[in-house]
């Protein structure tokens, strides 16, 4: 087991939370793995991921 709690000032670290509440404007980036859920009537359980659509207003260069 690793304990990454404890990282220098200024690395990354990746972390697992909900974003439902959070302060957008303190996220710098977001990693997305897969959705946890994709429900409802109709939808089927891949669709979230596929539909998911990635943008900036930063310069950071991201993709997916």
């Amino acid at each position: 087991m690793l304990d990454f709690k404890d990282l220098p000032a200024g690395r990354t670290k990746v972390t697992r939370f909900d974003l439902a509440g959070a302060d957008c404007g303190k996220l710098s980036r977001v990693l997305i793995n897969s959705a946890t859920e994709c429900a409802g009537t109709g939808v089927e359980p891949a669709a979230c991921m596929r539909a998911l659509k990635t943008s900036t207003k930063t310069g950071i260069a991201f993709g997916v």
